[in-house]
């Protein structure tokens, strides 16, 4: 599964993860992706502070608050992510990446609230586009979807804008 520098092979990686996909599919018709997890488990934090009102929301009419397959997929993914980085001689923690450091310095309130942001805004796009990268990029691209073909092209656009805006 390693390659001489020890990341994982992106061509098996990508075989696994289309195998997953067909799984997903034939076990639970549903597609893969990890938006709605989220969503799910905002809606547990929100049955913890305020039932009636997250009873309320639209979202919630179709979408019960509860951990289902997807919230345990995302948890599993932050998990197989550290073992594939440990696997694969490139687990390297730190709050501020070099390349951070090296354009906007080592501030680490700076660091934390600009990735709290970003995931404030990948979370308003996911639900903004109905659904985010993993259920576009992966699952609608197989099934071909024009939406999802428009939405991947749109995040690449988007990230690379982003980089060159931070980092260019």
């Amino acid at each position: 599964m390693n390659t001489a520098g020890g990341a994982w092979n992106p061509y098996v990686v990508g075989a696994l993860i289309g195998v997953l996909s067909m799984a997903t599919f034939y076990f639970s018709s549903k597609p893969l992706g990890v938006s709605t997890a989220f969503a799910r488990m905002a809606g547990l934090l929100g049955y913890l502070v305020a039932r009636e009102h997250t009873d309320s929301l639209a979202f919630y009419q179709d979408k019960t608050p509860k951990i289902e397959w997807e919230v345990m997929l995302a948890f599993g993914i932050v998990v197989g992510a550290f073992f594939a980085a440990l696997s694969g001689g490139e687990f390297h923690a730190s709050v501020i990446p070099p390349l951070w450091e090296a354009h906007f310095g080592d501030s680490v309130p700076l660091r934390l609230s600009v990735a709290f942001v970003g995931g404030v805004i990948m979370a308003f796009g996911a639900r903004l586009a109905g659904g985010c990268t993993s259920g576009h990029g992966i699952s609608g691209a197989l099934q071909l979807s024009v939406g999802s073909w428009i939405a991947l092209a749109c995040f690449f656009a988007g990230g690379s804008l982003v980089a060159q805006v931070m980092y260019g």
